[in-house]
């Protein structure tokens, strides 16, 4: 367990997304979420990958659809009402892969694209959540979309490699087009993933990085670990399965430079 430092009092909702599967993005949302928990925090973690992969790490994921987020589009049901404890790590609310009907179903005006945010907002005040991170779709439609109008910030993985550069690049041209309609600059950052000091192609991707995204690039970076992909096998966030591991400090970093900068 690691030992509780500080933690910030902002409420904050992180989306956590990038356009090519593969990059970390819910072992980010899985790990930082408990990296919040074991520093006195209570993170919500919804899935909104109708591939559910987050979901499947819970020991014991909602079964049924209406038990899960889609129940929150096609019922209207309250989203405390579908939240599942998960002791380490927080809170879940499950995906399913009916979630993938919102796409066709609901159209894409406000209404659908807010809905997430309204009821997020109607969730903190009712029960406590200090921050919430949400796993995002790898397609940018109707899903992402509405996570971003929930966000206070986007976190963009990019493992070591070029087409996940290219991945970034197209999501940051999105966020910048969405600008005029959210009347606010979306706040990103930009986490190098599967790190590998010992290929020279992790650190020309980091300053391919930097030069397109300047200071948006998080120094921390998460280093290739089979730690994180076994920690999930079990069921568990990797400070339960091993916080001595180089996969547990590159999250205690990423938690402690985002507290910092006041990202969360």
């Amino acid at each position: 367990m690691l030992k509780v430092f500080y933690l910030s009092e902002v409420m904050t909702t992180i989306a956590i997304m990038n356009q090519k599967g593969g990059v970390g993005k819910t072992t980010t949302t899985l790990n930082l979420s408990a990296a919040i928990q074991c520093n006195g925090g209570s993170p919500l973690m919804v899935d909104m990958d109708p591939q559910s992969h987050l979901s499947s790490i819970h020991p014991s994921q909602a079964k049924g659809s209406e038990a899960t987020l889609f129940g929150f589009y096609q019922n209207n049901t309250p989203l405390n009402q579908i939240i599942i404890e998960w002791d380490t790590v927080g809170k879940l609310i499950c995906s399913h892969m009916e979630l993938a009907k919102v796409e066709t179903s609901f159209g894409k005006g406000p209404s659908i694209l807010n809905r997430l945010k309204v009821g997020l907002k109607h969730l903190e005040s009712i029960q406590p959540v200090t921050h919430t991170l949400i796993d995002c779709s790898p397609n940018m439609g109707v899903l992402t979309l509405s996570a971003i109008f929930a966000a206070d910030i986007v976190i963009i993985p990019i493992s070591s490699d070029f087409l996940s550069v290219n991945g970034a690049r197209k999501i940051e041209k999105t966020l910048n087009s969405l600008e005029s309609v959210l009347k606010k600059r979306v706040e990103r950052r930009y986490l190098l993933t599967k790190y590998d000091t010992r290929r020279h192609m992790s650190s020309q991707v980091f300053n391919i990085a930097k030069t397109y995204f300047g200071n948006d690039v998080f120094d921390v970076v998460i280093n290739e670990n089979v730690d994180l992909a076994k920690s999930a096998y079990e069921s568990k966030d990797i400070f339960s399965y091993n916080a001595r591991c180089t996969g547990a400090l590159n999250y205690k970093q990423l938690y402690d430079d985002m507290v910092k900068q006041n990202l969360i």
